[in-house]
């Protein structure tokens, strides 16, 4: 039975992409069919993140300008780039397919004021569900990863709709954790009725970054503050698991050493000793058992 994920956030920047793309490759590294999609229509990314030029994107789909043959890639050869972890071969059953939203500000002004079109605003939604309906009968996947647009958006919320799960991605700053309240009350709740599970998937968070003792900056001030932050963290996580009914399936430091790697890509795989695939590794165990 295929599993749906779709990877949301109140806001941008709180690394979506980074993780569904980590989190499929290395479902097909394990001989899952692994199908990611690129819906985030309004700023699609992983173009950037594959450097894939696709001929046809999800875009056409959905405009019927193409069959859903000519717009999921396989790239299932980028996994041959690393090798895999311990010497042992990957599972050769595994595969990595990828759907991409248009880059092209042309696309996307189209798709924006088709939804103001009643009419197209229906075909668009009947495409959109053939579309997993489709990638499922046609690929046997095993998992449809999602990456969405941010925020309450037309795009996102049909997103959100095709998911079994959903994980919201946040960071521990003000600005999202209100965010969060207000998905979770405006979006979640419903979704949640219809028996969509979801969860809160804390990236970014403190922990990771050694402690001033151990850094050699060792002062009261700087031992108080990281003590108080890693303190804070988890009063802060417990109340709004409280306050919003959503469990926390997992929490992923700030890899300061990955954040700052301008050629970042599919970490997880390229370092599988890294305490990052270790997270990714267990989201799999987690999802494998929802």
């Amino acid at each position: 039975m295929t599993k749906c994920v779709a990877f949301h956030s109140y806001k941008g920047g709180t690394g979506k992409s980074t993780i569904s793309s980590n989190l499929s490759a290395t479902l097909a590294r394990r001989g899952f069919t692994a199908v990611l999609l690129d819906l985030d229509v309004y700023a699609p990314s992983l173009q950037d993140y594959f450097q894939w030029q696709p001929k046809k994107s999800i875009n056409d789909y959905l405009f019927e300008n193409a069959n859903v043959d000519e717009v999921i890639q396989d790239l299932t050869g980028v996994l041959n780039k690393f090798p895999p972890n311990d010497g042992q071969p990957a599972d050769s059953k595994g595969k990595l397919l990828v759907g991409f939203s248009s880059t092209s500000k042309d696309e996307i002004y189209k798709l924006d004021g088709a939804v103001r079109q009643e009419g197209s605003k229906i075909q668009l939604l009947r495409k959109f569900l053939m579309l997993r309906e489709e990638i499922v009968s046609r690929y046997n996947a095993d998992f449809i990863i999602i990456d969405t647009s941010p925020g309450i958006r037309y795009w996102s919320i049909n997103s959100l709709a095709i998911a079994d799960t959903i994980l919201l991605s946040l960071k521990l700053d003000g600005i999202d954790l209100k965010g969060t309240r207000l998905l979770a009350k405006e979006i979640y709740e419903s979704l949640t009725k219809l028996g969509t599970k979801s969860y809160l998937l804390l990236n970014r968070a403190a922990g990771y970054c050694l402690p001033p003792s151990m850094a050699g900056e060792n002062t009261a001030s700087t031992q108080e503050l990281y003590n108080t932050t890693i303190g804070n963290q988890s009063t802060v996580i417990s109340k709004l698991n409280e306050d919003i009914g959503m469990d926390t399936i997992l929490s992923i430091p700030c890899y300061c050493d990955i954040q700052f790697d301008s050629n970042e890509f599919l970490t997880a795989l390229k370092y599988p000793d890294h305490p990052f695939a270790a997270k990714i590794a267990l989201l799999i165990d987690k999802l494998k058992e929802i």
